[in-house]
């Protein structure tokens, strides 16, 4: 039988697409939020929840394989710094320059509000630089949306992806990653761990730091065990059955049903008898811009439209500002994998080791 490393191509698969897949997900539950004030769910989770799973999932299949390609903490650390941080300050910026006072002009307020009502852009700013989201809102602004005063409530997941970055990092540091046996323990006593705090039981971490934690290891887990896992589509039925049942009968879909997510996301990804590759990664814009767009659009005309129609204008309308984003700020970053400063020149990757400049901005991106 197929095994997952036997499917699995770093240059030809769908990563790219599932991950604009989840981002658009995300973006559709938050729009249904937006303009109705609640959404479905499934138990405790709901179609955001199932989607952002799904990214961390995908970023623990890649970001494990990443850092072993790569064998040093610093050319580690600075891949992952750059495909997060720079698009992340840019939309800090953007929301506050931007965003905040063109809100503040649709309520019929001064455009200076964001600069003199408290919280000021400024203080977002210094809030939040650090990825950890500690200011959602600017100057009193969006109190009146069904969301109110919040600006970026889909970040709030991105420090999140840093921890599971510096965890991986740590493991590797330690020489943990040397032993694929010794993460698969790591990954079910996480597993151990969410069920426990499922069934009522106090433990340490938060629910979320948890749930993420699980989520990226299962990734993590399906790389360094690529050998051993079949890639059969009986066995894609069988993960699909089992995570629809646990999603319908249980609270908690990722009591039974984690690893059963995980293994169709990466069937899909691997295996599909088509492979994808998009030109332009547009899912991190999309996913870091729709919640601003769409608190916008509350305050317009198109808050009249129908469900359904809100939630298309928006994704339609993250397009744009993804798209920049990925041009102006993701890709040359991202170019910049390569750099090493002179005191660690002995870090540089050899001659064998080199990839397209293509290749550099996408097949190890995380997220």
């Amino acid at each position: 039988m197929v095994t997952l490393r036997q499917s699995y191509d770093p240059r030809h698969n769908n990563f790219d697409l599932i991950r604009l897949v989840l981002a658009t997900l995300v973006a559709v539950s938050h729009g249904i939020v937006m303009h109705t004030g609640t959404q479905p769910q499934w138990g405790e989770s709901t179609l955001g929840d199932f989607a952002v799973d799904g990214f961390f999932v995908l970023s623990g299949f890649l970001v494990v394989s990443s850092y072993l390609r790569l064998k040093s903490f610093f050319r580690y650390s600075w891949h992952r710094l750059l495909r997060i941080m720079p698009a992340f300050w840019v939309c800090l910026l953007v929301v506050g320059f931007v965003a905040a006072p063109a809100a503040a002009f649709l309520q019929g307020l001064p455009i200076s509000t964001p600069f003199t009502a408290s919280p000021t852009v400024f203080h977002f700013l210094a809030a939040n630089a650090g990825l950890l989201i500690n200011e959602y809102g600017i100057g009193g602004l969006l109190a009146d949306n069904p969301t109110p005063f919040v600006f970026i409530g889909s970040l709030w997941t991105l420090v999140l992806e840093a921890m599971c970055y510096i965890a991986l990092a740590g493991l590797g540091l330690i020489g943990v990653l040397r032993n694929r046996w010794l993460v698969l323990g790591l990954t079910v006593v996480l597993w151990a761990l969410v069920t426990a705090q499922s069934l009522g039981t106090a433990v340490p971490l938060g629910d979320n730091v948890l749930r993420m934690l699980l989520m990226f290891f299962l990734g993590a887990s399906a790389y360094l065990f690529a050998d051993l896992v079949p890639a059969h589509w009986s066995v894609l039925v069988g993960a699909v059955a089992l995570f629809l049942a646990s999603a319908v009968a249980l609270e908690n879909y990722r009591i039974a049903g984690a690893a059963a997510f995980a293994y169709m996301l990466l069937w899909l990804a691997a295996r599909l008898p088509f492979k994808w590759r998009l030109r332009m990664d547009l899912s991190y814009g999309v996913f870091i811009y729709h919640w601003p767009l769409q608190q916008l659009m509350v305050l317009t005309a198109a808050f009249a439209l129908p469900t359904w129609a809100f939630v298309v204008a928006s994704l339609a309308l993250s397009t744009l500002p993804a798209l920049a984003s990925w041009n102006l700020i993701e890709r040359p970053a991202l170019a910049q994998k390569n750099w090493t400063p002179p005191w660690l020149s002995g870090s540089r990757p050899r001659v064998g080791e080199r990839v397209s400049a293509r290749d550099r901005a996408t097949a190890v991106i995380g997220r």
